[in-house]
Formats: structure tokens, sequence, C-alpha cells
């Protein structure tokens, strides 16, 4: 599944990295693309979109 999302408050590389590696702690096969300057993050992963958001979330981001 293919998700586009934005996360309003990733203001950094270290923010991507941040959500990346979160959303891999759920999907370790998942694809993340993070870009700190439009804030969206692309995945391609085979985990829900919630169990995602909720992933973000947990590292201290907001999805939009």
């Amino acid at each position: 599944m293919s998700l586009q999302l934005t996360v309003p408050n990733m203001a950094c590389s270290a923010c991507s990295d941040t959500i990346t590696n979160a959303i891999k702690s759920i999907d370790p096969d998942a694809t993340v693309t993070a870009d700190p300057k439009t804030k969206l993050v692309s995945i391609e992963t085979q985990a829900s979109e919630a169990s995602i958001k909720q992933a973000i979330a947990d590292a201290g981001y907001t999805v939009a």
C-alpha cells in the first residue's frame, strides 16, 4: 500500500530520520521518503494506515 502523509511539524533531516525509524519499527520492509521542506512523507508499506499514523504520533509528530 502506498501512503502520502503530511507531517507539519517535521522540521529537519533529524525529524525525517526519526519518522523513518518509527515507521520501520512496525514494518522493517517499508520504503519511506520523508522531505522536511515539503512536510510530505511517502510510504510504501504492508502495515495499515492507522498503525503508520500511530507510529508517527508516538514518535512525537502530528499527521495532518
